[in-house]
């Protein structure tokens, strides 16, 4: 047994004599494995052409039954969540926006004492005798 190997310059392999009958089984497995597949596909497709019409019945039976119930149905769901996303990217969109104004407040140059020193103060009855205006604002 040495002198063959010493003759193929090759290490004996146990596992050798198995591999063709791994290879086999695995040839099988694979075919085998093809044809469920392929018989599996049909029967899905079958199946889910048979069975549309009693989906699409019990759909709008469900509509209807939310619909007496004043429940919302899957669009409606569907719609307030978009509006609702909507509006959170745009809260989001008006954060940004007061970040950035906060920002180039605190960057801008404060004023000088002297200026306001300039002005005369207001005294308390001028303040008191304004009379104050109501703000309008968007409806």
């Amino acid at each position: 047994m040495a002198d063959e190997a010493s003759k193929n310059n090759k290490p004996f392999d146990p596992m050798e004599p198995w591999r063709p009958m791994r290879d086999a089984y695995l040839d099988a497995w694979a075919k085998t494995m093809e044809a469920y597949s392929q018989a599996t596909g049909t029967m899905l497709d079958t199946y889910l052409t048979v069975s549309a019409p009693f989906r699409e019945a019990v759909e709008k039976a469900m509509l209807k039954t939310l619909e007496q119930l004043a429940m919302p149905t899957r669009n409606d769901i569907i719609s307030i969540a978009e509006r609702m996303t909507n509006i959170e990217m745009r809260l989001d969109d008006l954060d940004a926006k007061i970040d950035v104004l906060l920002a180039r407040n605190s960057q801008a140059p404060k004023a000088s004492p002297s200026a306001s020193a300039s002005r005369p103060p207001q005294s308390a009855a001028k303040k008191a005798g304004r009379p104050r205006t109501a703000k309008k604002g968007k409806k």
